[in-house]
């Protein structure tokens, strides 16, 4: 058999597997030019968690999409993104055997994003994205260093580069 005859029948396989060109099946209409995305609202009492997912977010925006993007709620935007920031908890993990202190944490986020057009239209809405990412306590406690914070701005990055695809692309 020739490469011809392997290569074709892979070709008609993949047309009818949903695979299409990026872009091609955008939630946004063309006529969205203009995102605004004010800082996420938060249920929680954590410090700055809303801050870290509106920057990623804009951050992600700025870097995939050719968006003007607007950091605050602005009338004039076309779209606006609203996030919401609604728990976020930390449970011990595992424990040290020799000490019995906790030896590393559990960091768990939920959030929903509501995303409408100019004229109150629903363009992209999740109302429940869950996220979690563990890390490590020092056991010096005299070098301590919170290690919560960069946990969440993890947990951000990866909150901001999937609300964005999922905006954009209808996978």
């Amino acid at each position: 058999m020739t490469r011809r005859h392997l290569i074709l029948p892979l070709l008609f396989a993949l047309t009818g597997c949903g695979y299409h060109q990026a872009g091609s099946a955008a939630h946004l209409s063309s006529s969205v030019r203009t995102l605004a995305v004010p800082i996420f609202t938060t249920h929680v009492q954590a410090y700055h968690t809303e801050m870290a997912f509106t920057q990623a977010v804009i951050r992600e925006l700025n870097t995939r999409t050719r968006y003007r993007i607007l950091n605050s709620d602005n009338t004039d935007a076309d779209a606006t993104l609203h996030g919401t920031i609604l728990t976020q908890t930390v449970a011990p993990l595992t424990y040290d055997a020799t000490s019995g202190q906790t030896s590393s944490y559990l960091i768990t986020i939920t959030a929903k994003v509501l995303l409408t057009a100019h004229d109150g239209h629903i363009l992209y809405q999740n109302d429940n994205l869950l996220y979690h990412e563990q890390y490590q306590s020092t056991i010096d406690l005299n070098g301590f260093i919170q290690e919560d914070s960069p946990a969440v701005l993890r947990i951000a990055r990866s909150f901001a580069t999937a609300v964005v695809s999922d905006m954009l692309e209808s996978f």
